[in-house]
C-alpha cells in the first residue's frame, strides 16, 4: 500500500477530549476517525489490525471445536420477552418499531439467539456438548461513551455460547476457554493482564470471571492479594470484618449538629473517628419505585453492585428532600414504613456507641447502640467495597492491593437462566428431558484493539505487535523522487508482497524528518530506509520499531532478512 493513497490522515494535534494513549494515538496516527458519540469508523489501518485480532480468537475458538455462525443484529422484541429481558434491560437497549409498527431492537448480547438457534434442533444428550460463536457488530446505547474504543456504543464483538448436560461439564469446558483467552492475549501482544472474579450482570449466573489489562487510566478497581493470589473485581469482593469489641453502652444523647450533615463534617464538629459513625444512603428500588435505606460504617462507601444482586433489582441514589419520611442529612436508624427495607451492612455488627442521625433537623444521636437502641429487625448484609488494609477473604490477609484495569474479555457459567426460559428441552440417556446448561464467552474487539496500543507505544507513536500489525513492513525512501531511490524502493516493495509479506511504502515527496516521525507514530513493526548513502554500498538499514534496533542488509538479501525477522517474533 501507497501511504499517497492511504485514506488515513496523520496529525500532530492532540484531542482535546482524549485522555487514554490508545484514544490519542489511534487519532492521530489515522486508525480511526468519529463519527458520533462512542461511534467510529477503522481506516484500512484499524480494521487490517481487528481482522488480525480476529483470526487469533477465531483460531482459538475452532481449537476448542467452535462452529462460528452470525447471529442477526437486529431481533424481534418476542424473542427476548422470553427471557424477560425486553422489559428488565433500561436504556442502554435502543428499541424501535420497523414499517409494519412491529418492535424490534439491536442486539447488544445474543444469549437468546444461541438458544433460538439451537432449540428444537437439538434435542438429544448426544449432541451435547457444543459450542457455537460469531464475531458481529453489536450496540449498546452507552450513557457515558469514553477512551476512543475503550467504551463505545457501536463495537464488534467475538460471543461464544456452549451448552452442556452437567454443571462439572460446563465448568471443564469454562476452564479450558479460561485458557484459551489467556493464549489469545498473549498472541495479540498483551502482558500486564490478569483474570478476576467478577459480577455477572444482566447476564445472569452465578460463575464470572473479567480479564482486565492493568492500566492507571483503568475504569474498573481490582482487588489483588498478594500472599495468595486470590483476585476479584472490586465490585464483588466480599468484606471481611474483625469482629468489633463489645462496648459498655453509654447513655444515648441527641446534640446539635446544626449545619454539619455528611460524615466528614460531623465526625470533625464532634471530634470522632469516622469509624464510630454511622452512614445513610437512600436509594429507590426500580422495579417497585419504594426507598430503600442503606447503613454503612462511615469510613465506608456503599458497593452498589453487590446492592443490586442483593436485591435483584435496579436501583438509584433517592433524592429525600421533598419526602416527609426522611429529614436529610440527618438520616439515622428506625423504621420508615412498611414498604420500606433498612439494611445495615456487615461493618457495624456489634459497633457500640456510635453517632447517628437523630432523623430530626439540625441534630444527631451519640453513643447509639443497635441492639438497645433500634426498634426492629436488624439485618445485616454485605453491601460495602473492599478497601485497602481489609482482609482477603481468601487467605485474611491484609496484604492486599487495588489496582486499576480496563475490561478485555470475559467469560460466564449461565446456568439455565435462558434454556430455561425459553424452554429448551434435550433429553438424558434414561429419556427424562432437562435444560441444558450454558456457559457464555465474551471479547471485544475494538477495545482490545486499543489495548494493544495502549501497552504497546511509547512517546514517538505506536509500537505494533508483529502478530496484530496492519502491514509488518514501511519501506521509507529518502529522496523518492531519484530515480536511483525509487527503482530500489519499489522493487523492494514488490519483492515482499509477492512472498506475502503486507507492507506499506512512503512514495510522497516529503522530508525525511516527516516521514520518520509518521513512521513512528503509526508503528509499524519493521522500517527500511532506502537513502543515497545506503544504496552506494548496495545497503539499505533495517529498523525494529518496539527495540529500536538498527542493522544494514544488502539489497539483493532484504526479503529474506526480513522473512527471517517476521518469523522470529511471531
Amino acid at each position: 500500500m501507497k501511504i499517497s493513497k492511504l485514506v488515513a490522515e496523520r496529525t500532530k494535534d492532540t484531542p482535546s477530549d482524549a485522555k487514554m494513549r490508545s484514544h490519542i494515538l489511534m487519532l492521530r496516527a489515522g486508525y480511526m476517525k468519529q463519527v458520533a458519540n462512542g461511534i467510529y469508523t477503522l481506516t484500512a489501518l484499524g480494521q487490517k489490525t481487528a481482522l488480525n485480532i480476529e483470526n487469533i480468537i477465531r483460531n482459538e475458538m475452532n481449537s476448542l471445536e467452535g462452529q462460528e455462525v452470525k447471529f442477526p443484529v437486529v431481533m424481534p422484541k418476542e424473542l427476548w420477552d422470553l427471557s424477560g429481558r425486553y422489559s428488565s434491560i433500561g436504556s442502554e437497549m435502543l428499541r424501535f418499531v420497523d414499517r409494519t409498527n412491529h418492535p424490534m431492537l439491536l442486539g447488544m448480547t445474543h444469549e437468546e439467539a444461541a438458544v433460538h438457534l439451537a432449540k428444537n434442533w437439538v434435542t438429544s444428550y448426544t449432541q451435547l456438548p457444543f459450542m457455537i460463536y460469531q464475531i458481529q457488530t453489536k450496540f449498546r446505547d452507552e450513557p457515558r461513551s469514553r477512551a476512543g474504543l475503550i467504551r463505545v456504543r457501536e463495537f464488534v464483538m467475538k460471543d461464544a455460547y456452549s451448552f452442556h448436560m452437567t454443571q462439572s461439564d460446563l465448568e471443564d469446558y469454562y476452564y479450558k476457554v479460561h485458557e484459551a483467552y489467556e493464549r489469545i492475549y498473549k498472541k495479540i501482544g498483551l502482558k500486564n493482564f490478569i483474570s478476576v472474579q467478577s459480577d455477572s450482570g444482566m447476564m445472569g449466573g452465578k460463575v464470572a470471571h473479567e480479564f482486565m489489562l492493568l492500566n492507571e487510566n483503568g475504569e474498573d478497581r481490582l482487588f489483588v492479594c498478594k500472599n495468595c493470589g486470590f483476585r476479584a473485581n472490586q465490585e464483588v469482593a466480599e468484606c471481611v470484618f474483625d469482629e468489633n469489641k463489645k462496648e459498655d453502652c453509654l447513655p444515648l444523647e441527641e446534640v446539635f449538629t446544626g449545619e454539619a450533615h455528611d460524615i466528614e463534617e460531623v465526625s470533625n464538629l464532634l471530634k470522632a473517628d469516622q469509624k464510630k459513625c454511622m452512614k445513610s444512603v437512600v436509594y429507590l428500588k426500580l422495579s417497585t419505585k419504594e426507598p430503600i435505606v442503606c447503613f454503612v460504617r462511615g469510613d465506608r462507601e456503599i458497593n452498589e453492585v453487590k446492592l443490586k444482586n442483593l436485591l435483584k433489582d435496579d436501583i438509584s441514589i433517592y433524592d429525600t428532600h421533598g419526602d416527609d419520611r426522611f429529614v436529610a442529612g440527618n438520616i439515622g436508624p428506625k423504621s420508615f414504613g412498611d414498604n420500606i427495607e433498612v439494611l445495615f451492612d456487615i461493618s457495624l455488627k456489634d459497633l457500640g456507641n456510635m453517632i447517628v442521625g437523630a432523623n430530626k433537623k439540625d441534630y444527631h444521636f451519640k453513643n447509639y447502640n443497635l441492639d438497645r437502641d433500634f426498634e426492629g429487625k436488624i439485618n445485616y448484609v454485605d453491601i460495602s467495597k473492599i478497601q485497602v488494609g481489609d482482609k482477603c477473604p481468601h487467605c485474611k490477609s491484609t496484604d492486599i492491593i487495588l489496582s486499576n484495569g480496563v475490561e478485555i474479555g470475559n467469560i460466564f457459567q449461565l446456568g439455565t437462566k435462558y434454556t430455561k426460559s425459553m424452554n429448551m428441552l434435550v433429553k438424558t440417556n434414561t429419556g427424562d428431558e432437562i435444560n441444558p446448561i450454558m456457559g457464555c464467552y465474551g471479547i471485544g474487539i475494538g477495545r482490545n484493539l486499543a489495548c494493544v496500543i495502549e501497552e504497546n507505544c511509547d512517546d514517538n507513536g505506536i509500537c505494533m505487535p508483529m502478530s496484530v500489525a496492519p502491514y509488518k513492513v514501511e519501506i521509507v525512501p529518502i529522496r523518492y523522487d531519484l530515480k536511483e531511490i525509487s527503482d530500489v524502493a519499489d522493487n523492494i516493495y514488490k519483492s515482499l508482497e509477492e512472498n506475502n509479506i503486507e507492507t506499506l511504502i512512503d512514495d510522497r515527496d516529503a522530508m525525511p524528518g516527516v516521514k520518520f516521525s509518521e513512521a513512528d507514530l503509526i508503528g509499524m513493526p519493521i522500517r527500511i530506509v532506502v537513502s543515497p548513502r545506503t544504496i552506494k554500498e548496495n545497503m539499505v538499514e533495517i529498523k525494529l520499531r518496539s527495540s529500536g534496533e538498527t542493522f544494514m542488509a544488502k539489497i539483493e538479501e532484504v526479503v529474506g532478512q526480513i522473512t527471517k525477522t517476521i518469523q522470529s517474533s511471531i
